[in-house]
């Protein structure tokens, strides 16, 4: 299968040959049949161009999204179950727990998570609600604590715990506290917590009722893995393939499969040439060339 560079270059010539043609959305298509071909599942590309376009709109997780996933879904044979490829940076809590409510009642839980790149945050809540996740030695997941106005959750709880005890400890740091946690709205404290138990358990959920359906026992120490803000420091970090097979996820290696990883790969080269040479920003499409398009537009002033 073509590499980034190849997958380019074959954009290039076909628009050659059919400069008025959509070249681009033609390339990208084939490589995606060409995964369910291998698979003989539905297979559906959940994109953002948050990477070529960090401060375009809509790039994230989103209520919209469903309306995207309908589109895609109708008329596809659901007892073939689903191939999801994500590529994104996550995003609303709400709205992902209501995509992966439609996706278990519509494919009845049988779906397969595929991480070409990075699945972050939102992302990895929707590839730990699949029964088993494929990706290769490069693939990333990421935390899953709950950040709230940029600021993680847990770390605001733990800052205001510690406030209280050098308070208490040494009442002249008052002042110097107050100044800190005076930045805080009276109800952030406590949405802070209502979002933390609230991620928690609806992950923990989608880990018991699918992927680790038969080893409930695993669940604890996978979400100590990603929702345990202490353990990662940052909601950026990149967790890999080899920590998400330790902590006992179950992980399919995509190199396992060279086809298989070939063509997955062409698909997301394809991907990220269209959001570097297009308006797209997010792109939900499936295997028949039914897709959902969310473009950037210019801002009115």
């Amino acid at each position: 299968m073509p590499n980034w560079g190849e997958v380019l270059l074959e954009i290039q010539q076909e628009h050659q040959k059919n400069p008025q043609g959509n070249t681009i959305d033609t390339v990208r298509r084939k490589y995606l049949k060409k995964v369910h071909d291998l698979t003989e599942r539905n297979v559906i590309a959940y994109y953002s161009g948050w990477l070529q376009k960090p401060k375009a709109p809509d790039t994230a997780v989103n209520d919209k999204d469903k309306g995207g996933f309908m589109l895609c879904i109708n008329k596809l044979d659901k007892s073939k179950g689903l191939d999801l490829i994500l590529h994104t940076p996550g995003g609303d809590i709400a709205a992902t727990e209501s995509l992966v409510d439609y996706l278990y009642a519509t494919f009845n839980k049988d779906i397969r998570a595929i991480v070409p790149q990075i699945s972050m945050s939102a992302g990895t809540m929707i590839a730990l609600s699949a029964k088993e996740i494929m990706m290769g030695k490069h693939s990333n997941l990421g935390p899953i604590d709950p950040q709230l106005g940029g600021l993680a959750c847990q770390a605001v709880l733990d800052e205001f715990r510690q406030a209280k005890q050098d308070i208490k400890q040494n009442p002249h740091s008052a002042a110097l506290w107050q100044v800190i946690i005076g930045k805080y709205h009276p109800t952030f404290l406590g949405a802070c917590q209502q979002s933390i138990e609230w991620s928690e358990k609806m992950v923990s959920k989608w880990l018991d009722e699918n992927m680790c359906s038969d080893c409930g026992d695993r669940v604890n120490e996978i979400m100590k893995t990603f929702a345990d803000h202490k353990k990662q420091k940052s909601h950026a970090r990149h967790i890999s393939k080899a920590e998400c097979e330790s902590v006992g996820l179950k992980i399919k290696s995509l190199e396992d499969d060279q086809a298989l990883q070939d063509a997955v790969l062409t698909t997301h080269h394809a991907f990220m040439h269209t959001f570097t040479n297009t308006k797209s920003v997010k792109i939900i499409e499936n295997h028949t060339g039914i897709a959902y398009v969310e473009k950037s537009v210019p801002q009115l002033n």
